[in-house]
């Protein structure tokens, strides 16, 4: 079973203005952090900040069969 995760964007100010919040797919912290860490559009200097941010961050399980990936990342 999957969750949808909605984790805060985790790179600080002024190299982040606003934030944000990125949605993905994971069955579980450690393949969302995987996914989060390999993605080339995010600093990769913040990768130690991601987890702690995945930990605390919303998640809820889905019903049914779900691709696991980023969907959206709203973020400055």
């Amino acid at each position: 079973m999957k969750n949808l995760y909605l984790v805060d964007y985790w790179v600080p100010f002024p190299s982040s203005e606003y934030g944000g919040v990125i949605a993905l797919i994971a069955e579980n912290d450690t393949e969302a952090f995987t996914l989060l860490s390999e993605e080339e559009t995010f600093d990769e200097k913040y990768i130690h900040l991601i987890m702690p941010n995945l930990i605390k961050c919303q998640k809820f399980k889905l019903q049914g069969d779900y691709e696991s990936g980023i969907l959206e990342a709203f973020i400055t």
